[in-house]
């Protein structure tokens, strides 16, 4: 009879459980859970046709998981640059590179207005979440340009203006708060040179993704 009990109160439980969730997904503003890392860089790899030997670079790489996803698919005959203007962070990504013993990813300390790359080095590029930080967008969009081979590809991932975070300080006026609209995101490296070859509105949560191509010579 005890036992009866307790599987009734488990049943019970689990049914809550479930019932709390579902009327969460269906909530005003709430959002899809964010894919995971390896997906994300599995989806960008497809779009933007990177494959063994290809050369990527990840502007903004923050902890190195995106890159470090990256440099799986581009294998040892690949490169992964990851950039960071952060020194604490940059001292953390250099330990895990090597800690992991990744010869295909160098770590490039970037700046506010450039990417510190070489030219024409990249096949692609991509910057999740980062692009509404740039505080001097229009030297740091022709630096993008610069860094990629003619006929490569800008990946740019991010959501429009918010109030839910704090400003970015220094960033121009016209972002409207925490984020950047799509419109300003494409008149923005249209401007520098950039053709948009595909727009995603809804890339995860509230994220889009812009795909551009630099035209070739």
């Amino acid at each position: 009879m005890r036992h009866r009990k307790y599987l009734l109160a488990t049943i019970v439980l689990a049914a809550a459980i479930v019932s709390f969730f579902s009327f969460r997904s269906i909530l005003p503003g709430a959002t899809a859970a964010s894919p995971s890392t390896g997906s994300e860089i599995s989806r960008l790899a497809e779009l933007m046709h990177w494959q063994s030997g290809t050369i990527v670079a990840d502007i903004g790489a923050g902890d190195g998981s995106y890159s470090f996803e990256a440099a799986k698919i581009v294998g040892a005959s690949g490169r992964v640059y990851a950039t960071e203007i952060d020194t604490s962070k940059l001292t953390e990504l250099r330990e895990s590179v090597a800690k992991r013993k990744l010869i295909n990813v160098t770590v490039v300390e970037g700046a506010v207005d450039d990417t510190k790359l070489p030219a024409a080095c990249c096949d692609a590029i991509f910057l999740r979440r980062v692009y509404h930080h740039i505080t001097a967008p229009q030297p740091f969009d022709a630096n993008l340009l610069r860094s990629l081979k003619p006929g490569a590809r800008l990946a740019i991932i991010d959501f429009a203006p918010t109030n839910a975070y704090g400003p970015v300080p220094g960033v121009p006026a016209n972002r409207g708060g925490h984020g950047i609209p799509q419109k300003i995101l494409v008149e923005e490296l249209t401007a520098a040179g950039f053709r948009v070859e595909k727009t995603i509105d809804h890339w995860s949560g509230d994220d889009y993704c812009v795909i551009f191509l630099k035209p070739g010579e």
